[in-house]
C-alpha cells in the first residue's frame, strides 16, 4: 500500500506480516503409514459409458445387432438425414401457416367482448388457470367500483392466463382511491 511508511509505528504493526504457523503432526493419522491413492483419469469412465450405450445393440451371445460393431455409435444415413430435414421444414411451414391463419382470422375491432375505455381498463397477467371472475372481482374491488371483468379464454374454454378489469372511473384504475 503506497504511503504506509509515513504511518506511525503503532499503525505500521497492523500491516506487518504474521509469523508462519508452526507445523503439527495430524492426530488422526500416522504419516508414516499413509497409503498411496489410486487416482486415474476419465478414460476408464468414458469407455464404460460407451459400453453401456452400445449394450442395447449387442444380443446375449455377444454378437452385434443390426450390423453394428461393439463400440460403434449409430450414424444416420444421408437419406435419413434428408427425411429428418424435410420433416423439420414441414413442421416449420405448418407453424407459419397456422400463425398466418390466426393472424388473419382475429380482428379485435370485430370482437364483441373487447369493449370499454382503455383508460379505465386494467390488464392482469399471469393468472392461475383456476382463477374465476368472482376471484378477480373480489381482489380488485377494494380499489373502486368494477364495471366488468373479462378472463380471456381459448377455443376450448380454458383460461389463457390473463384478464381485463374495467373500472367505472379512471382514478380507481390508477389506484388513487380515497382509502385511508
Amino acid at each position: 500500500m503506497p504511503g504506509t511508511h509515513l504511518l506511525p509505528p503503532n499503525l505500521l504493526k497492523l500491516f506487518a506480516p504474521r509469523p508462519p504457523l508452526p507445523y503439527t503432526r495430524p492426530l488422526d493419522k500416522d504419516i508414516d503409514r499413509v497409503t498411496k491413492k489410486d487416482v486415474s483419469g476419465v478414460g476408464a469412465i468414458l469407455a464404460s459409458l460407451r459400453e453401456n450405450a452400445t449394450a442395447g445393440l449387442i444380443n446375449g451371445n455377444g454378437e452385434s445387432v443390426e450390423g453394428m460393431e461393439e463400440g460403434e455409435e449409430p450414424v444416420f444415413t444421408h437419406a435419413e438425414q434428408t427425411k429428418r430435414q424435410l420433416r423439420r421444414e414441414e413442421r416449420k411451414k405448418k407453424r407459419a401457416e397456422d400463425f398466418k391463419v390466426a393472424k388473419e382470422s382475429y380482428k379485435p375491432a370485430e370482437d364483441a367482448e373487447a369493449v370499454g375505455d382503455p383508460y379505465k381498463t386494467l390488464f392482469i397477467a399471469r393468472l392461475h388457470k383456476t382463477a374465476t371472475e368472482t376471484d378477480i372481482r373480489r381482489e380488485f374491488e377494494t380499489y373502486g367500483t368494477i364495471e366488468r371483468v373479462r378472463i380471456v379464454k381459448d377455443k376450448k374454454g380454458r383460461s389463457r392466463g390473463y384478464a381485463f378489469v374495467v373500472y367505472e372511473r379512471e382514478r380507481d384504475m390508477k389506484g388513487y382511491s380515497s382509502r385511508p
